[in-house]
């Protein structure tokens, strides 16, 4: 997302030689891309890159794309307004994530070695008041985040890059760090129904070129066991009575609503990361009872392969519509009515470099 910070950039074109290179003879390769569609978008940002003509640890111009603008401040915002023209690369990664059914992603950058998750802004619903803005799935952001970080070579130390920014296990809540407006984690998440990190790297953004292949080695081992968590949880359809795809059923886990419900796509398929444990899954098609399943979900992500559950609703024709959730502050009300010291709805039932993860 930022072109002066190089080192996403080559680690997923590695990734990307490695996976090719190893299919067929390493099963755990073998088996994770016979599983799983996985999407790698080397840069998100190459004007930015092109732009880096004099290598740099600390800043350049390379952060913006050709238009002067942060890319990584440049998507709707959850909590305000984002006042900001739409680029170009914003746009189409927009449609991207609206296309496909994501489920898993990080995007790339540099500056500092830690993993970082949702929320990057907040408000009082979100706990914002207390320095971390907590995410319905805190506790699978947190696992994600330490599952990159402890299968990194050094990450895990949370030692930072100066004795003035340390992350205990070598992960920190977005907010916690900094307060940031119109990032790609918090929009992948709200509106792609998509668990998203942020994966800083390096300390030097833009590193000598004779140190890639170490940070390669570094960072390999912890690349593929962070794709292998899209397989955590549970995964299935939602049917008619005659066996067709309903799409757009709200499917989630009760207790964890979205403010922007989770929705099955065109092909009825949801999709729920969630840590080992019981859950009810709450399945529901406007103006029909909601279908309740209890679920044992374990931890299947070494057979590559998520808990599957099925829900028919005998009495349902297949529609197409519900609008999707519109790209405004969603959480502003929810802001301003837990700031009143009012009860606030867990959720509204209504109509980068980046690596992006979805499961068969």
């Amino acid at each position: 997302m930022h072109g002066d910070e190089t080192v996403g950039r080559e680690m997923l074109l590695h990734l990307i030689d490695f996976l090719v290179t190893n299919y067929g003879s390493d099963p755990v390769v073998t088996r994770l891309l016979n599983n799983t569609r996985i999407h790698i978008m080397p840069s998100m940002n190459p004007d930015g890159f092109e732009a880096t003509k004099v290598p740099d640890c600390y800043y350049s111009l390379g952060r913006y794309n050709g238009n002067g603008e942060d890319l990584n401040r440049n998507f709707p915002d959850a909590f305000e307004l984002n006042n900001v023209t739409v680029q170009p690369e914003t746009r189409a990664v927009m449609e991207w994530i609206r296309r496909e059914t994501f489920v898993l992603s990080a995007n790339l950058h540099g500056g500092a070695l830690v993993a970082s998750y949702a929320f990057d802004n907040g408000n009082a619903a979100t706990g914002s008041s207390q320095g971390y803005s907590r995410a319905p799935d805190d506790d699978v952001f947190v696992h994600l985040a330490k599952t990159y970080s402890y299968n990194h070579a050094s990450m895990y130390k949370g030692a930072g890059c100066d004795n003035r920014q340390t992350f205990p296990g070598g992960i920190t809540n977005g907010f916690s760090w900094y307060q940031l407006e119109g990032g790609m984690q918090d929009y992948n998440y709200v509106w792609g129904q998509c668990l998203e990190i942020t994966l800083e790297l390096s300390c030097c953004k833009y590193p000598p070129e004779d140190q890639l292949e170490k940070f390669w080695r570094d960072n390999r081992a912890a690349l593929l066991e962070y794709m292998k968590q899209v397989h955590l949880g549970v995964k299935g359809q939602v049917l008619d009575g005659s066996g067709r795809p309903v799409a757009q059923a709200i499917v989630e886990a009760v207790g964890r609503s979205h403010v922007c419900p989770y929705r099955t796509n065109e092909h009825g398929e949801y999709f729920l990361l969630l840590l080992p444990g019981t859950y009810v899954i709450n399945a529901t098609v406007p103006g029909f009872q909601s279908q309740l399943k209890t679920v044992e979900i374990p931890d299947n992500t070494a057979n590559f392969s998520a808990l599957r559950y099925d829900f028919t609703f005998p009495a349902v024709s297949v529609r197409t519509g519900a609008a999707p959730c519109p790209t405004s502050p969603l959480y502003g009300e929810l802001g301003r009515s837990a700031a009143a010291g009012r009860a606030a709805p867990r959720g509204v039932l209504a109509a980068t470099v980046l690596l992006a993860l979805t499961v068969t």
